[in-house]
């Protein structure tokens, strides 16, 4: 049995930074349900839905890309006994050269059209871990292989009375090149005022040579370029367009070459007095005029003033999930792609985070209103950074800072900002939103030094009671953003709003 072809032109555009923020996962669990044994745990395949499989070149020799299969159980107490691993790749046995690892065991059945090929593969036991290695495939494409076939692998894993539901990865013929970027890691403790140095490494991994590369950038307000290079134009903070970093595209003319790996000073960094949970990311693609204007997106860049971004020959990293590239000679022989799409998108984004030593004040500021009885008010809270640093959940996604208010007495909230929910007495959620006793209120995820956020609300008021007081506090209860981490002054996060005082 062979794999289907489809047309070249469905392959996937590769576009920098879809969301600023934007995170991308490699593997993701396959599968809509398990089948369980019992109501207490079940069994998960963790594979890749689709994989690029390189064709051969122009001297018949293709790279070697690796499947990695892990299993998972939900349920860290219950004992899981070792199993079995099933990989059906049945479809790619005339497109590719399969290797198994030795913890798996090939079996082939039938002939002609009913020909079968599987690999059983042996996994250890699962219990305080909630996930196993299954398998590791290496797979590599023969002179058969023709550029849009695609073929299926379809995988099941079976571990005492536990059966996981089935998964696909859709492995898809293609040529051209592969940029991939590796992962720096997070920074901590930086200093403000001071340099960092993130190592860049851009490689093509693919069977075609990338003319020209398109690398996006994308430092936090936190931080700024040490340098503004003249093959790269920047977009600064202009809020509330672009409120929370500077942008950077730049354009290597440098030819790359497959199999051939470059360095770049593309993370050198200063960070700012404001500096505390900030973040730096960078793709990078074949280059397009079509690329280079989504990225712009009709934002007004200006073109650096210095020398230009040159890439540096390195040694080529290891990579996850490609084992072996085409030879220097062998990629010579090829023709150059123009505008060709990147093969395999999954490692052209890289994000990390850069921490630093620094402090953030808020304060929460209340107010104060006066009004008959059957008048209507308003009445604010105020969450207010008096800094030095910024405040940012760029990562998680965290409020800044979480208000409980509890309304004052003979009081009733008539409008609240979108921003709050309501609470009975007691802290839990009320279903009615207007004239509830608390309310809840999250702030944006990030916060500039010196700014504020206000909670206005519209309050009736039934009945004047002298001095009725409504309090306010900051919560500390985010575990991805704990304000006690960063805030030195916790008197000044509560506050009151008084009414008829």
């Amino acid at each position: 049995m062979t794999g289907r072809l489809t047309p070249t032109s469905t392959r996937r555009l590769v576009t920098p930074f879809l969301a600023a923020f934007a995170l991308v996962s490699a593997l993701v669990v396959a599968g809509a349900g398990p089948a369980r044994a019992d109501g207490s745990d079940a069994l998960w395949i963790a594979a890749p839905y689709e994989l690029a499989l390189l064709g051969a070149d122009a001297d018949g020799d293709a790279p070697t890309r690796t499947l990695n299969i892990d299993i998972s159980h939900d349920n860290t107490d219950m004992v899981v006994p070792g199993g079995t691993l099933t990989v059906d790749v049945t479809e790619l046995a005339d497109l590719a050269e399969i290797t198994w690892p030795a913890n798996c065991t090939e079996r082939t059945g039938g002939t002609g059209q009913d020909r079968t090929v599987t690999g059983e593969c042996a996994f250890p036991g699962l219990s305080t871990n909630d996930h196993v290695h299954g398998a590791e495939i290496g797979i590599t494409a023969t002179s058969a292989a023709v550029e849009g076939t695609v073929a299926t692998i379809r995988s099941t894993a079976v571990a005492g009375d536990l059966t996981a539901y089935p998964a696909e990865t859709a492995v898809t013929v293609r040529n051209g090149p592969d940029l991939g970027l590796a992962q720096a890691p997070n920074r901590h403790g930086v200093k403000p005022g001071s340099r960092v140095d993130v190592p860049v490494t851009l490689a093509n991994n693919g069977n075609r040579t990338a003319d020209r590369t398109l690398l996006t950038l994308f430092a936090s307000h936190g931080l700024d370029f040490a340098s503004r290079y003249g093959n790269c134009e920047y977009l600064d903070e202009d809020p509330p367009a672009t409120p929370v970093g500077t942008w950077a595209l730049c354009v290597l003319d440098e030819p790359i070459a497959p199999g051939r790996t470059f360095s770049l000073d593309a993370g050198a960094l200063r960070t700012k007095k404001s500096v505390l949970y900030d973040r730096f990311d960078y793709a990078a693609e074949p280059y397009s005029d079509e690329a280079l204007e989504q990225a712009r997106a009709g934002r007004p860049f200006v073109r650096g003033g210095g020398s230009d971004l040159d890439p540096r020959p390195a040694a080529a990293p290891a990579r996850a999930g490609l084992a072996g590239t085409v030879g220097g000679a062998a990629a010579d022989s090829v023709a150059d792609a123009v505008d060709e799409a990147d093969v395999d998108t999954s490692d052209n984004y890289r994000s990390m985070l850069i921490n630093a030593i620094n402090t953030a004040d808020l304060k929460l500021i209340g107010g104060e209103a006066e009004g008959a009885a059957g008048e209507t008010v308003t009445a604010s809270v105020t969450v207010k950074n008096r800094g030095p640093a910024w405040v940012a959940s760029l990562g998680a996604g965290e409020p800044v800072a979480t208000v409980d208010f509890t309304v004052p007495r003979g009081t009733a909230v008539t409008a609240k900002p979108e921003e709050c929910y309501a609470l009975d007495a007691s802290g839990a959620w009320q279903e009615e939103q207007l004239g509830a006793p608390r309310y809840r209120c999250a702030t944006p995820v990030f916060l500039h030094e010196r700014a504020s956020h206000t909670f206005p609300f519209s309050l009736r008021v039934d009945r004047v009671v002298p001095g009725a007081r409504g309090k306010a506090v900051t919560l500390n209860d985010r575990p991805d953003l704990r304000i006690s981490d960063f805030d030195p002054n916790l008197a000044n996060n509560k506050a009151f709003v008084v009414v008829n005082g």
